[in-house]
């Protein structure tokens, strides 16, 4: 090595605060779970308000377990997987109804996914006899009630400029509970008319009777 060749220069002070950094992340990663554990959100409960400019109904509903043909986890597909409520309730936000996806959804990925899994295996023989699940249903209205889903995430999804379509789950569970932590699906959320009129008062719905009472 050449003795004119200039030596490299020891900057202690980087590692210094590449060090704070590190210890700083691991102290604010270190809150939050401390945080989570202090007020963990159990299954049924209603999580912290995440919609901007919109009041979170607090009542809750203990719903029983509905059985259905298929045992559908929404914790596993909504919850751990992250599929967006919207790509399997696609009617919900052009119609009144969110709608049930059709089998032929399902089986985009369940052909090709767990197909040795027993709810999957029923599913299939399904599909290949050209059936669908008889579906149960878990929130129902009477019939002289009338709700728009459409409206609903028009006003505090889709036309909320602090929201983008990723946060759909953060919407429905204003009505429907926070369904990424349930399984099967089930009633959590009253839905009755002291609740909706309170959700209105509180958002800035129409009091108008026939609104909601066709």
């Amino acid at each position: 090595m050449s003795a004119d060749r200039p030596q490299h220069k020891s900057f202690p002070w980087i590692r210094t605060f590449i060090g704070a950094a590190v210890l700083g992340a691991l102290i604010v990663l270190g809150a939050q779970v401390f945080e989570n554990q202090l007020h963990p959100v159990k299954a049924g409960e209603t999580p912290p308000p995440r919609v901007p400019g919109a009041v979170f109904p607090t009542d809750t509903f203990d719903g029983k377990d509905v059985q259905q043909p298929i045992n559908y986890s929404h914790k596993l597909h909504a919850g751990d997987l992250g599929i967006n409520c919207l790509y399997c309730h696609t009617y919900a936000r052009r119609s009144r109804v969110a709608g049930i996806p059709p089998t032929a959804k399902c089986m985009g990925c369940h052909t090709v996914v767990a197909e040795d899994k027993p709810e999957i295996q029923k599913l299939t023989a399904m599909w290949k006899k050209g059936e669908s699940p008889a579906w149960n249903k878990v929130n129902d209205l009477p019939d002289f009630v009338h709700f728009s889903h459409e409206r609903h995430l028009q006003k505090f999804l889709l036309n909320n400029e602090d929201m983008n379509i990723k946060d759909s789950p953060d919407v429905c569970a204003m009505c429907h509970g926070d369904m990424n932590t349930v399984g099967v699906a089930k009633k959590m959320k009253p839905l009755t008319m002291g609740f909706c009129v309170t959700c209105h008062e509180k958002n800035n719905g129409p009091a108008d009777c026939t609104r909601c009472h066709k």
